[in-house]
């Protein structure tokens, strides 16, 4: 791996990391369940607006993060 490379990877945000409660979404400021990974820059955002931005943004995501999941009420 180049210097490059291995700065350009570093600079990535940690996809890996779960979102939590304060984590807010870019468009309303609600709970983010959604993190994009974009030419390096990271974007939240809640169900809503990712389902509304998915079509447009999954094709050219880096990461598509999704724990929308977790808004599944437990039985």
């Amino acid at each position: 791996m180049t210097t490059l490379e291995q700065d350009r990877a570093e600079s990535l945000p940690a996809a890996d990391r779960p979102l939590s409660g304060l984590d807010r979404c870019d468009s309303c400021g609600a709970q983010a369940y959604v993190r994009v990974v974009l030419n390096g820059s990271e974007l939240l955002f809640c169900g809503h607006h990712a389902k509304k931005h998915e079509a447009k943004l999954r094709p050219m995501a880096e990461i598509w993060h999704d724990e929308t999941s977790r808004l599944v009420a437990a039985q």
